[in-house]
């Protein structure tokens, strides 16, 4: 998986037809800055409102997963962000004039040409994934419906189907790479059984419906006169029930196409939680509506780990050691109060400092009974803002970073020899004209010790 974040590399267009609102519609992908993300733009509407892709924005999982905010609306948006999710794209603004995003030929395999057409970009920022820390289950009984993300440092989906079906039998799909996406998962298509397709068209949906962009399965009989309204519906003037039980006897892409396709819309609910994941997935019998509630739970334990003491691995690789740590900062020995970046990505950042007997405070603060001076806790925790601060600028040694304001500090406990001190610091709005406004906290194990609001500026180097 990825280390650093991504874009395209130039914008890009497609036009084709929704699905279900049977408008032809043009959409293209722009790229975006860091920590974008995924947002959609009405461009035909006033104002040009922007969705961001959030799972909050969900209002309709009826046979597709449907955004809306301030009004505007995006139908059908998960096979365009399996897309992107599948190429470890992180950041991009998709532009459309319309409400649906096109369904072309029912798969993501289009998205994927097109997003290879543009060229990935590589960012200077880390990924910001979200590491999946306890099992998180969605269950519905009444239909046999199971979900849940389990703890894994790295991304893989299971996912299985079964209709009841004589003509489609359980079917199981897996993705054991991201990499592989495009070659087993994008290519596969959306599928509609022929007893729904009267019943959804009747409801409004899938005007722009098509055997060129679904698979349909024919699971009864069918008399002449079904095969003659069924022409009629899908436009066409050669419609045949085959012996394969596929409508015109097209063939699959897979022998298990169905799963694979239930699989890929996973995929593009799941990146409704904000950041890429790392999880294994395991669907039975999903649906957008399940899909999308397992992403509910996944954003939940995602913003309540946010609130608690930062994940720290002490086998980990850290991001920037203690040498990496000098060429950044102006501090040294024996002010230089951090010992190694555990994480950073553009908004957070999370350092380490371990607490030793052999320190020079303790010589004469408390020596009879060693207390980190509270003063030394704010340095600590600014040191580490500024490492957040400087590497923002993408030319970090034309900068001097100097702390100009300390709000709302407060201390909870000491800080002893032998605690390791884990750092977090997180910037409260984007930094302008080299302004940051950021909260830092410190933890030791699961206890927090201090937490202060910080500005500090970043001021350029005389040359």
């Amino acid at each position: 998986m990825n280390v650093k974040q991504q874009t395209i590399q130039k914008k890009v267009s497609i036009t084709g037809v929704g699905l279900h609102t049977g408008e032809q519609v043009s959409l293209t992908i722009q790229p975006a800055p860091i920590n974008h993300g995924y947002k959609f733009q009405r461009i035909d509407l006033e104002n040009k409102p922007i969705i961001e892709a959030d799972v909050d924005y969900v209002v309709d999982t009826s046979r597709g997963t449907v955004l809306e905010k301030d009004g505007a609306r995006i139908h059908t948006t998960e096979h365009i962000l399996a897309a992107l999710v599948g190429l470890q794209i992180d950041n991009v603004l998709i532009q459309i004039d319309g409400p649906e995003i096109p369904i072309l030929d029912g798969s993501a395999m289009k998205f994927v040409e097109l997003l290879e057409e543009a060229g990935v970009e590589e960012q200077a920022s880390l990924r910001n994934y979200y590491e999946v820390t306890e099992a998180i289950h969605y269950r519905n009984d009444e239909r046999s419906i199971e979900l849940a993300a389990l703890p894994l440092n790295d991304y893989r989906l299971t996912a299985m189907v079964d209709y009841n079906s004589s003509i489609l039998h359980s079917q199981h799909a897996q993705l054991h790479a991201i990499e592989l996406f495009k070659e087993e998962i994008a290519p596969c298509r959306t599928f509609v059984f022929l007893h729904e397709l009267e019943t959804l068209f009747k409801a409004g949906l899938i005007k722009g419906g098509d055997i060129g962009n679904a698979v349909v399965i024919v699971d009864k009989e069918v008399s002449e006169e079904e095969v003659e309204n069924l022409s009629k519906l899908l436009n066409k003037p050669k419609i045949k029930v085959g012996q394969t039980g596929i409508l015109n006897d097209a063939p699959l892409r897979f022998p298990n196409e169905p799963a694979r396709h239930k699989l890929l819309d996973v995929m593009g609910d799941l990146a409704l939680v904000g950041r890429p994941l790392k999880a294994h997935i395991l669907a039975a019998r999903p649906g957008h509506k399940p899909n999308i509630e397992l992403a509910k739970k996944i954003k939940k334990q995602m913003l309540d780990s946010a609130k608690g003491a930062p994940q720290y691995d002490p086998n980990a690789t850290p991001v920037l050691d203690v040498k990496d740590i000098a060429k950044l900062l102006p501090h040294r020995y024996p002010f230089a109060l951090l010992d190694k970046i555990m994480y950073l990505d553009g908004q957070t950042v999370i350092g380490v400092k371990n607490i030793t007997m052999n320190e020079p405070q303790f010589t004469g603060h408390f020596p009879e009974n060693p207390v980190m001076p509270g003063v030394l806790q704010i340095e600590a925790i600014a040191q580490n803002g500024g490492v957040l601060v400087l590497t923002s600028t993408g030319n970090p040694e034309a900068y001097w970073p100097y702390l100009v304001s300390i709000d709302n500090c407060r201390f909870y406990r000491n800080v002893l020899p032998g605690d390791t001190l884990i750092i977090r610091c997180s910037l409260l709005a984007p930094i302008k004209l080299g302004v940051a406004k950021m909260h830092g906290d410190a933890w030791v194990g699961k206890n927090l010790v201090c937490d202060v609001n910080m500005t500090a500026r970043l001021v350029k180097k005389a040359k």
